[in-house]
């Protein structure tokens, strides 16, 4: 194949994206039974300390992570919580003063795989009144909550007007499904690069943390050569906002900066981009 044949991968003819999601959760978390680093708790008394621990997202964590993205220049997508961002209005705002995507995550912590359509769809309707009203801007991306939707979630978001979903772990780039008809855009998530997995799971210290993300990143980047590649890393306020958190997601994005051809970009961004790419996979 000739240079003037080849698809173009990515805008500017970029080698790998690297998109990085920042978390907007802690406020929506129930009262009683929420998950949390102490022992489980009978849920008939109130966990005064796990919800604390969620606190340290918005005070601490959210605006530490906000520094980071600047000091780098890159810019995020924020998957907020309606009720996270009713409680912190003027912090979601600040997300998207900075630059960065505010995109969906449901209304409430409520799981939707177990709702009506009908419900599901109110609570997307009101998570998208709750970020309009505080910062302006109509999401156009989906999380579901641990990636659980139900077989109406992509109707419904095509019918509030969302271009893509992230609630997929198949591939390392992103794709199009036919969704009545029309495509809608799958930008991956992941689980392997995603901080609560590492952190709260595995126990992962920062160093392994940082170094897990250089691992995958100097294998996509090798792939992105003759492919599309896409490394996706996810965030949480009340997690990677911590000091050494931060600091070792700085040791990733200046490595990953060293490298030619990085574009850290926005899930919107992707999606846009692989809707008008000629070099998309197209899902049936």
């Amino acid at each position: 194949m000739s240079k003037a044949d080849k698809k173009p991968f990515w805008p500017n003819g970029a080698r790998l994206a690297v998109s990085i999601s920042m978390q907007f959760e802690a406020g929506a978390q129930p009262e009683r039974g929420a998950e949390g680093p102490f022992p489980p708790l009978d849920p008939k008394y109130p966990d005064l300390p796990v919800q604390k621990w969620y606190a340290y997202g918005m005070k601490e964590g959210i605006p530490r992570l906000l520094d980071l993205w600047d000091r780098k220049k890159i810019k995020v997508t924020s998957h907020m919580v309606g009720q996270a961002v009713d409680a912190n209005p003027q912090l979601a705002k600040e997300v998207v003063e900075r630059g960065h995507e505010a995109a969906g995550h449901g209304q409430t912590w409520s799981p939707q795989y177990a709702m009506t359509r009908a419900k599901e769809k109110a609570s997307y309707e009101a998570s998208i009144k709750s970020i309009e009203r505080a910062t302006g801007k109509r999401p156009v991306g989906f999380n579901a909550f641990w990636m659980r939707g139900t077989p109406h979630t992509l109707e419904i978001l095509q019918e509030l007007g969302f271009i893509y979903h992230i609630d997929d772990l198949s591939r390392d780039e992103p794709f199009t499904v036919l969704v009545k008809g029309k495509p809608f855009v799958v930008v991956p998530y992941t689980v392997e690069h995603n901080d609560i997995v590492l952190f709260e799971a595995r126990h992962f210290s920062a160093a392994a943390f940082a170094q897990e993300l250089k691992d995958a990143f100097d294998v996509l980047y090798a792939e992105g050569a003759m492919r599309r590649r896409m490394l996706s890393v996810s965030t949480h306020d009340r997690i990677s906002g911590h000091p050494s958190r931060v600091k070792a997601l700085a040791d990733f994005i200046d490595y990953a900066q060293r490298h030619k051809g990085v574009w850290f970009a926005r899930k919107d961004e992707i999606a846009r981009w692989a809707l008008e790419s000629a070099g998309t996979i197209h899902e049936k």
